[in-house]
């Protein structure tokens, strides 16, 4: 008989459930959040667990890598799915959680989350930090501006590099300015100084990957949207068509059919929101910046004509994800028109 366990994964400690192929509860137990503690576990049970299934999370993929290397068949259980399932109970506990995983892995009613490599997690963290850095950055900025127009002192249009000198100038000679705008200008310098460190470091791997280099052949691609396309991805054989990229990152629009009910709305924003946000800067710079013209350009500006430009550019979004990816599988460059190149 076939045994199948489910995690509800907590902070300090997760509950288990295991359950055998009738589904009938075998085992429930709360367990230490640790790879280690969970695969000794499962090593004392002594039962013939076939699969384990965790809800894809942060602490998750620790976890599940974990259980891998231990030799242990475990599998990421897709969050929207696993909600959907279990929003049908009336009490909501860790336990019952861990049931009712182990009861959708017995069933096969998931979808399976893809476990991304170490590399990309690192380049994912590494992303991560540079845009929250870059955010905090803006913040200090728009703060300072705001704190000096309560005194009708206006920075205006300056650049970043100049941003600093006229705010010193603007509050000389005021002491309460100059201790808090100060201070202020100081983080600032602190975040710029970090951010810029970050930046270097995203441009050196970029450089360096020759999928990335590829993949900045394509108009409007640079090193942030390539490497931000390529770590959310991380193996393009795991998508049979490359068509499916944009519902993956939710660049296809929602529908809801029922009876004579029939609506298309937005697109559906699911998936990886940074790589979302990344396709459609490319795809703003491709029709508004981009001077070299492309049957890609082409296509979008007939959308714009029929469509307007913002649904152009969610459109190109979505068609420029699906052109990268068959970049990346055919180890091919950006073709700047429909002609076949000869041989």
């Amino acid at each position: 008989m076939e045994y199948y366990a489910g995690i509800d994964v907590s902070l300090k400690e997760s509950s288990v459930c295991v359950v055998d192929t009738a589904g009938k509860v075998v085992r429930e137990v709360k367990v230490a959040s640790e790879p280690e503690a969970l695969v000794r576990y499962f090593d004392e049970l002594g039962l013939p667990v076939s699969c384990i299934g965790l809800e894809a999370g942060p602490l998750s993929q620790w976890l599940h890598a974990g259980l891998m290397a231990a030799g242990r068949a475990a599998v990421l259980l897709e969050t929207r799915h696993v909600k959907a399932a279990l929003s049908a109970m009336t009490v909501k506990t860790d336990r019952k959680d861990a049931r009712g995983i182990a009861q959708l892995l017995r069933m096969g009613w998931y979808r399976p989350v893809h476990a991304k490599s170490a590399a990309c997690k690192d380049t994912r963290a590494l992303l991560a930090g540079r845009k929250l850095l870059q955010a905090k950055l803006l913040d200090v900025e728009l703060s300072i501006r705001g704190i000096l127009r309560g005194y009708g002192l206006k920075v205006g249009e300056v650049s970043r590099g100049r941003f600093e000198a006229r705010v010193r100038e603007l509050t000389a000679g005021h002491a309460i300015l100059e201790t808090v705008i100060g201070a202020m200008l100081a983080a600032r310098m602190a975040l710029w100084n970090e951010f810029t460190r970050l930046h270097r470091e995203m441009l050196k791997i970029a450089r360096a990957d020759r999928v990335c280099r590829r993949l900045m052949s394509a108009p409007g691609v640079g090193a942030l949207v390539a490497l931000t396309y390529r770590s959310a991805v991380d193996d393009p054989s795991r998508f049979e068509k490359s068509s499916a990229i944009g519902a993956y990152f939710g660049l296809t629009p929602k529908k809801y059919q029922s009876g004579e009910t029939d609506r298309d709305g937005g697109v559906s924003k699911v998936g990886d929101g940074m790589v979302r946000t990344a396709l459609f800067e490319a795809a703003h710079i491709m029709l508004t910046r981009a001077v070299r013209f492309s049957s890609l350009k082409r296509w979008a500006l007939g959308v714009a004509q029929r469509r307007g430009m913002k649904r152009a550019k969610v459109a190109l979004a979505r068609k420029l994800g699906v052109v990268l990816h068959r970049m990346w599988v055919q180890a091919t460059e950006f073709r700047w028109s429909n002609a076949v190149p000869a041989a």
